[in-house]
């Protein structure tokens, strides 16, 4: 048992595996409940002109300016052409600029300008409420169990991505 109450499974837990029906499948749920939030989402970030993914970078910058899209692109799991499309609308928008690197001429960093600092406080703000929204429901222990499987899932198995000190167990 882990520090979550999680036994491990074994060859005598394969039934939870089995697929009867569409609902038995983890992609199922995983999937509605990413629709449900990503539609809240993007309905209460649309007014201040910013996706999901474009505040998880500006998200990102606000806790340290002056980052290199490869470090942004490794810190939120991100492939480099996803990346650099999310910068380029960023930009567009007036949001961020991209800076030749002080040391490194190959490489940019990229910097928040005023209008990217100034939407921090809403935004936070905005996604704070989206959270409480959908996890008022679960105990303070429930979430943070949710937020390790999900963790556990996105890195593929591995429990190497952290979590906040506020998340720990």
């Amino acid at each position: 048992m882990d520090e979550y109450g999680i036994v491990s499974l074994n060859e005598h837990s394969l039934e939870l595996f089995q697929l009867e029906h569409i609902e038995d499948c983890l992609n199922f749920y995983l999937g509605k409940a990413y629709q449900r939030v990503l539609q809240v989402t993007r309905q209460r970030l649309a007014p201040f002109g910013v996706t999901s993914g474009q505040y998880a970078v500006l998200k990102v910058l606000w806790e340290r300016d002056y980052q290199s899209g490869a470090d942004l692109s490794e810190r939120l799991l991100l492939d480099s052409a996803t990346m650099t499309g999310l910068l380029d609308r960023l930009e567009h928008a007036g949001l961020i600029e991209r800076r030749p690197h002080i040391t490194d001429r190959r490489v940019n960093v990229i910097a928040l300008t005023a209008r990217g600092r100034d939407l921090q406080e809403p935004l936070d703000h905005e996604l704070e409420l989206i959270n409480q929204e959908f996890l008022s429901s679960f105990t303070t222990e429930e979430t943070k169990l949710l937020r390790h499987m999900l963790t556990t899932i996105a890195s593929g198995g591995r429990t190497t991505l952290t979590l906040k000190p506020s998340e720990s167990p």
